[in-house]
């Protein structure tokens, strides 16, 4: 695993593009580019104090790495995703790891902007039945249509960890546990979709 040094908190980094309003590019790996869940481990980095970037060449490492991250968060966990992407986060040690983050402390919020609900509702991901159980501190909300869609997915942890996805036509990305400058930018373009969200009818009667 390359430890390439992290410049996210110099500044210089290139601003997230944006793409057509509402829009998001979908993929999901075959099955058997999918470990089985009993296999995933979390990655052995700390939060706030590992400074480079870890590549996610593959699935196993971005599951690891999302593991990693999950489990020592201890305030905010922000998921932007397009469908919620069930071979990363539709995993017992993840959604345990969700759980666990939730019933921690009462003011722990986990907030999920999610582009297209209709595979996670007709599989029964398990971060719905999450936010069914944890309705006061999980919710789950899609983009505004007329609020511009990031070509990306990520996962916001605190303020400085990251789990990115810059291109969603791959299953790789990047880990990063202390990038507060990049993560700061993230979370301004989450806030702002958030803020314009709109509650998805095809949630609706799976949360009540």
């Amino acid at each position: 695993m390359s430890n390439a040094p992290d410049h996210a908190d110099d500044g210089a980094l290139p601003a997230i593009e944006f793409r057509s309003p509402g829009r998001f590019a979908i993929h999901n790996p075959p099955a058997e580019a999918v470990a089985p869940d009993g296999e995933l481990e979390p990655a052995p980095f700390v939060l706030g104090a590992h400074p480079h970037v870890e590549p996610c060449a593959d699935v196993p490492s971005l599951r690891s790495h999302a593991l990693a991250l999950i489990r020592q968060a201890r305030r905010s966990l922000c998921l932007y995703t397009p469908d919620l992407e069930p071979w990363l986060y539709d995993q017992r040690a993840i959604a345990a790891a969700c759980r666990q983050f939730l019933r921690a402390h009462p003011r722990n919020r986990l907030r999920i902007l999610l582009g297209d609900s209709r595979r996670a509702v007709g599989d029964g991901h398990a971060l719905l039945r999450l936010a069914r159980q944890h309705t006061s501190n999980c919710e789950i909300r899609r983009p505004h249509p007329d609020h511009p869609a990031a070509d990306c997915a990520y996962l916001l942890v605190d303020d400085c960890g990251l789990l990115l996805r810059p291109t969603l036509q791959l299953t790789s990305g990047q880990a990063h546990y202390q990038a507060r400058v990049r993560v700061r930018q993230l979370q301004r373009q989450f806030e702002q979709s958030w803020n314009t969200s709109q509650t998805d009818p095809d949630l609706r009667s799976f949360l009540l």
